[in-house]
């Protein structure tokens, strides 16, 4: 299967070329990029050498295709592909919503392809599996969203928690992109850590949406997202706090219950695992796993679930390979099946 990436030089695009080389089924054999075209890919990422590709401007003759372009700019790369029929999974923002309207509130700009919206399958595989296999055009979910949604997804589903959400999340500055930007320098980010978008994330919305598909009938979940950024390169820690409803049992056997629940709803699922023990986000460094820890505040009858991913990996380029997999008929793991890089 001959695969192309659009915009290689940004960190997903570049983490997809290194997770693509190892695939079993697919091959990268065009890479785009306008500051960069003419030039050899070593000479923009030296890691990916055994890459024997030119950065070009054209995506040229491919089977299948990723966009790492940012918002805006990748529905306007994206469109004509998928009206010629290629499938397409677009990492950035730009299919992810449903409603254009919201898509312009959050992200500042006309939809450039807003036909093309109700034909996008939101490519969280865990709670869209089906869906993502008979599609065409795949929304990779934001970094943010992957870890928050998967943290929730199984107590929302059972019922057990009411639609009143605290989610606080952590992320390194790779999370930024390679943008420069005076708070990502070395002197500004290392050794503090910030809050930001105390006003509201775009990633809220997204959040929001997923939710509410997963509480029908109910008004949508009134949700307090609030990210912050620190001192590592890679890696999301996200908490997510909400009150329980009634029907779980007393005290401690509360913790017992919601474990299980837990581990019922991610047992066969190859890339979320419910850790043992609070997560860290050096355990997910490079690969695609989801790692959560659900548990109970007995004291103030509240759930409170940590997850970790690798926002580049789950929370991105590595995600976008899962849903190509499904997408294609490939094992879903496909390229993806690796420990964690560690320490």
């Amino acid at each position: 299967m001959k695969v192309g990436i659009i915009n290689v030089t940004g960190y997903a695009g570049a983490e997809l070329a290194r997770l693509l080389y190892l695939h079993p089924e697919a091959q990268v054999v065009s890479v785009t990029g306008r500051s960069a075209a003419g030039k050899a890919l070593s000479q923009v990422f030296p890691h990916l050498w055994a890459l024997d590709l030119t950065v070009t401007e054209d995506l040229g003759d491919v089977d299948f295709a990723f966009s790492a372009l940012p918002h805006a700019a990748s529905a306007e790369a994206v469109a004509p592909l998928v009206r010629r029929g290629l499938p397409v999974v677009d990492i950035s923002a730009d299919f992810r919503l449903t409603d254009a309207t919201e898509y312009q509130r959050w992200y500042g700009v006309e939809h450039p392809a807003p036909e093309l919206l109700p034909q996008a399958v939101y490519g969280l595989p865990e709670l869209h599996r089906a869906a993502v296999r008979g599609a065409r055009l795949v929304a990779n979910p934001g970094c943010y969203p992957t870890g928050a949604l998967l943290a929730l997804a199984p107590a929302v589903r059972a019922g057990i928690i009411q639609p009143d959400v605290v989610i606080d999340a952590k992320s390194g500055v790779s999370g930024a992109g390679r943008t420069l930007g005076l708070v990502y320098h070395y002197a500004e980010a290392n050794e503090s850590a910030s809050a930001y978008a105390l006003d509201g994330h775009r990633h809220l919305p997204e959040i929001v949406q997923e939710l509410a598909r997963l509480w029908p009938g109910s008004p949508p979940p009134r949700v307090t997202f609030q990210p912050h950024l620190v001192p590592m390169t890679r890696g999301i820690l996200t908490t997510c706090y909400a009150p329980l409803s009634d029907g779980l049992p007393a005290g401690e056997g509360a913790k017992a219950a919601v474990r299980e629940l837990y581990e019922e709803a991610y047992r066969s699922e190859p890339f979320v695992r419910v850790a043992p023990e609070p997560p860290q986000t050096k355990h997910t460094w490079g690969n695609n796993l989801c790692l959560v820890y659900p548990t109970v505040d007995v004291r103030a009858g509240r759930l409170v679930v940590v997850s970790c991913i690798d926002n580049l990996v789950k929370g991105a380029a590595g995600q976008a390979i899962q849903n190509m997999n499904l997408m294609l008929g490939f094992a879903e793991a496909a390229g993806l099946d690796q420990l964690a890089v560690y320490p």
